[in-house]
């Protein structure tokens, strides 16, 4: 006969550590992402992307347009040493991170501006002038 309470005792032991520990807990290394979390808006004149990037200065960014793509992305040594204390636990990652958006052909790729404030990064990316887009224009042949 299968003793049930200790099956079950030990199987909730399982499960309560499962649930309660992070994903650096149950495969044992310090698990944490490198990509930062974004949030993208639009309004009738711009884009902006706000990306969530802590523990940076902002001459740690490097933005680039390359055809129809955005290019954000940071180089920084992940290797910087305490001598005095052992991680017993690390989610901090300031480590290097590289993100890409694709730009849609309504923006004015000469009008994109950032700010880096509070651990925010937001990258401001207008959009055409309509009106100069829709206005008749009659081409002289010389």
């Amino acid at each position: 006969m299968i003793n049930t309470k200790y099956t079950t005792d030990k199987l909730g032991g399982i499960l309560d550590n499962l649930f309660n520990s992070s994903l650096s807990d149950i495969i044992g290394t310090d698990f944490v992402s490198d990509t930062p979390a974004v949030n993208i808006t639009e309004s009738d004149v711009q884009h902006n992307i706000i990306i969530a990037a802590t523990g940076f200065q902002k001459t740690d960014f490097n933005i680039k347009v390359d055809k129809d793509q955005l290019i954000v992305s940071t180089e920084l040594d992940t290797e910087k040493k305490d001598s005095e204390s052992k991680f017993l636990r690390r989610e901090f990652s300031y480590g290097s991170f590289k993100r890409s958006f694709h730009l849609p052909e309504t923006i004015d790729r000469e009008n994109i501006s950032a700010t880096y404030e509070n651990g925010l990064l937001n990258i401001t990316i207008k959009k055409k002038n309509k009106e100069n887009e829709d206005t008749l224009r009659t081409v002289e042949i010389v």
